[in-house]
């Protein structure tokens, strides 16, 4: 097995992400490239998306959007991602079982495992969305009062909606105002061909490696809530297809069609939105920090990382404002004048994809971030009694 060392294999990455080679035409091609796009946070999802393409403005990218050309639901882990309409029914057929069973709990909880409310609370939806009758999630709650539906707005009605969407009947519809709208997947998406389960986890670990790649075993499982067994089956049987490198004593997989010549007018910097593909998805081999770097132990909702010349440097967070969006950096003290620079212009780009007016700000030292000391919720240990 060829040995590829980190630095190459994290630039090789940024190509084959289109982030340092030459941009896809629409945003819908870059959703398509990277098949699932961790969207929870929407329009920090847009941003990653016009990084990506020749879509470098909120205006453009959400056309595509609203016109159906790239949907939002929740697929392939209990959260929002984006996805082409066509990979929608094969991936939610292959994952949604899997990631369904896992908020069985939850949905106890709240009173969801109650088959008759379920589906009585499915059916009401439906009929609410029937003939592209696009409702927002605030415009369903105050419907499903109205029907007198034991479904209560807030948690009930969000999981409702997961299911909704994991089942493969409600998907995003074009956005009201700040909020997207719901629609029926069967009136908003063409029939597509029904694959195999073996078909289906193939083409799915086909598509990770080619627009992820290099990346690993772990780095999929994690992406697909798939298991480590079926991931290697199907490495097995695409063969040559992909080409096998041992980064840092851990093997990882890439398409050697889609390694992309690196843009001369590529940016040093990168402003990356959360939960971005390029940093989220390899929680082993990653972008390196500073050793001053002000806060680099895990993910926050609010503040996202900043990596120059493929270092993981800083963080940065926006507030946008009517005629302005405000960037706060905190960036390592040795970061260099000539790279501060290239922070300032990678946040210009921010402002204009916003097309807003910039005001960069520069803090030092380690901001506060959501969860305190304990840090995020979800990476803290669960308690015997709950």
């Amino acid at each position: 097995m060829a040995v590829m060392d980190s630095t190459r294999a994290l630039a090789q990455r940024l190509g084959t992400q289109r982030l340092s080679s030459a941009p896809l035409a629409r945003a819908a091609d870059v959703v398509r490239l990277l098949t699932c796009v961790q969207s929870q946070e929407r329009d920090h999802a847009f941003f990653s998306l016009a990084m990506r393409s020749r879509k470098d403005r909120y205006a453009a990218v959400q056309r595509e959007f609203d016109t159906g050309a790239f949907v939002r639901t929740h697929i392939l882990r209990p959260t929002w991602h984006f996805v082409a309409p066509e990979d929608l029914r094969w991936i939610l057929d292959l994952t949604s079982p899997r990631v369904l069973s896992s908020m069985a709990a939850r949905h106890r909880q709240l009173g969801l495992d109650d088959n008759t409310r379920l589906d009585d609370g499915l059916e009401l939806l439906a009929n609410l969305l029937q003939d592209k009758h696009f409702l927002t999630r605030p415009e369903l709650g105050e419907a499903f009062v109205e029907r007198g539906s034991p479904i209560k707005p807030g948690e009930q009605l969000g999981h409702l909606l997961i299911v909704a969407e994991m089942r493969g009947l409600v998907c995003s519809g074009p956005m009201k105002g700040a909020h997207h709208s719901y629609a029926l997947v069967d009136e908003v998406i063409p029939p597509t061909p029904e694959r195999s389960l073996d078909e289906a986890v193939v083409e799915l670990v086909r598509r990770f490696f080619t627009g992820h790649g290099p990346a690993s075993v772990k780095d999929f499982t994690r992406w697909a809530t798939m298991t480590m067994a079926d991931t290697k089956a199907a490495l097995a049987q695409l063969g040559d297809e992909l080409e096998e490198v041992e980064v840092d004593g851990i093997p990882h997989w890439f398409d050697p069609t889609q390694v992309r010549r690196r843009s001369p007018v590529a940016p040093a910097a990168y402003l990356f939105p959360t939960y971005d593909e390029a940093v989220l998805t390899y929680p082993r081999v990653n972008f390196p920090a500073l050793p001053d770097h002000p806060y680099a132990e895990h993910t926050d909702p609010f503040w996202a990382s900043i990596v120059l010349d493929g270092t993981n440097v800083g963080l940065w967070k926006r507030t946008v404002r009517p005629d302005v969006v405000e960037v706060e950096v905190r960036l390592a003290p040795a970061v260099a004048a000539e790279g501060r620079e290239q922070v300032r212009v990678a946040a210009q780009r921010l402002a204009g994809f916003l097309e807003r007016d910039l005001s960069l700000v520069e803090n030092e030292g380690r901001p506060h971030l959501w969860g305190g000391a304990l840090g995020h919720p979800s990476r803290r240990p669960r308690r015997a009694d709950r």
